[in-house]
């Protein structure tokens, strides 16, 4: 029964890690003898650490960040300074605290590239986006541009308004001259009458 359940668990370990793994970033190479890796190496999700190095890179450039820093450094310089020796626990030259302000900025420039390196890569996708909306949007545009010219084409072979009028005018002119006309008699005969 446990090992069922122990094969289960790892089925499910393996297709979860088969689902984070991601398309568009390579494989790590490992060297192996036979089969079995001569180092083993610890599993990093990206992703997680990624946005870890995010956000430690976001806090650090907030001004809370920089106020939490100076009250610290303050209290260990005011600490060491006025209690008495006894108490202390890094004197004048304060080569404690410049060892872990050391070791702070060592691990911070590092995570601060990575946070810059991770919004390079969005920033790059963005651009490419951008630049096909604006390639699509340029076709678009050149449709319309195409499509009114066609319309303003095909306005310009219909009639418009005042030619109507103008027309419908002139053969209003042609049919009343032809009623005010007055009629022809026949020739040969003065009376007007037909002739028999």
């Amino acid at each position: 029964m446990d090992k069922r359940v122990a094969e289960k668990k790892s089925a499910e370990k393996k297709s979860e890690e088969r689902a984070r793994t991601r398309l568009d970033q390579p494989q790590e190479v490992r060297r192996s003898i036979v089969g079995r890796s001569l180092v083993r190496r610890p599993a990093v999700d990206q992703d997680r650490f990624g946005s870890f190095a995010e956000q430690f890179a976001r806090f650090m450039g907030t001004a809370r960040f920089l106020i939490y820093m100076t009250l610290f450094v303050a209290v260990w310089i005011l600490w060491n300074l006025t209690v008495p020796e006894d108490l202390r626990w890094d004197d004048y030259p304060f080569i404690f605290l410049t060892l872990m302000l050391s070791l702070q900025a060592s691990y911070a420039a590092p995570l601060i590239l990575l946070a810059q390196n991770r919004q390079e890569v969005r920033d790059r996708v963005m651009t490419e986006q951008d630049r096909q909306a604006n390639a699509r949007a340029h076709a678009d545009m050149e449709f319309l541009a195409r499509e009114v010219a066609s319309l303003r084409m095909a306005l310009g072979e219909v009639a418009t308004r005042d030619f109507l009028r103008s027309e419908l005018r002139g053969l209003l002119a042609d049919l009343d001259e032809r009623d005010h006309e007055p009629e022809e008699s026949a020739p040969g005969d003065e009376t007007g009458q037909p002739g028999t």
